[in-house]
């Protein structure tokens, strides 16, 4: 008799245990076919961000979102948890600006618990050595102040960055003095657009002393190379890279 019940209590314990099982697989397989249908019907990058979530949260599918060894994977904030949200919506909007014009591959797009960050080639804001802002770099300028001008509470800060390559001009004697004219020139822009209040606007200048990659290369030290463009909630707290 008691040989008996510990049979049984052993198989229904393997019973739950394959029914476990099978209904965690279930739900992978359910979440995975979801997200493939809403691949067809949404955003790229929204699915894109759900995907992120959803691998953080679960720990399902880890590993399979990739970025560049150097860059800021996309951090998953209260905000960007709700792909309709504000943030979320000017991510949207400025990853289309840089489809629409092309630029793609010379500027890097982020997410962080700091809003959105933009990371661009200073060879489509500038000339080598110069502080001018070349016409399509205005272009650019002036379409992301469409979108974030309607946001009160988002701020835009602009850091300019150099490689370690020594300048000494009359009119910039360091890297310092270039890479902080590129951030003001920017901001400078934006205010003669007139869509924004100076309040909302800061630069500043890290000249060769903020890499994102070793100086080691052409390749890397064109990385090195850049402008990064913020845009932030008042109310948070600045961090600087």
């Amino acid at each position: 008799m008691n040989r008996t019940c510990l049979s049984n209590d052993t198989r229904t314990n393997s019973l739950k245990s394959w029914t476990s099982v099978y209904a965690g697989f279930f739900l992978i397989l359910l979440c995975f076919f979801v997200m493939l249908c809403s691949y067809s019907v949404t955003d790229n990058s929204k699915v894109s961000k759900v995907i992120t979530s959803f691998s953080k949260t679960s720990s399902i599918l880890t590993g399979e979102q990739r970025c560049e060894s150097s860059e800021s994977a996309l951090q998953v904030t209260p905000e960007m948890a709700n792909i309709d949200s504000e943030l979320a919506g000017i991510y949207t909007d400025i990853m289309e600006i840089t489809k629409t014009l092309g630029m793609e591959t010379d500027i890097k797009l982020s997410v962080s618990e700091r809003g959105v960050i933009l990371k661009l080639s200073d060879k489509i804001m500038f000339l080598s050595g110069k502080s001018d802002i070349l016409p399509e770099a205005k272009s650019l300028i002036e379409k992301m102040v469409k979108i974030i001008a309607p946001h009160p509470a988002y701020h835009i800060r602009v850091e300019g960055h150099t490689d370690n390559t020594p300048i000494f001009t009359s009119r910039f004697p360091s890297n310092w003095e270039l890479s902080t004219s590129r951030a003001v020139n920017v901001i400078r822009y934006i205010l003669e657009l007139g869509k924004m209040n100076a309040e909302r606007l800061s630069a500043a200048g890290f000249g060769e002393y903020r890499p994102i990659f070793t100086n080691d290369t052409q390749e890397n030290k064109s990385r090195n190379r850049r402008v990064e463009i913020f845009f932030y909630k008042k109310e948070m707290k600045m961090v600087v890279q």
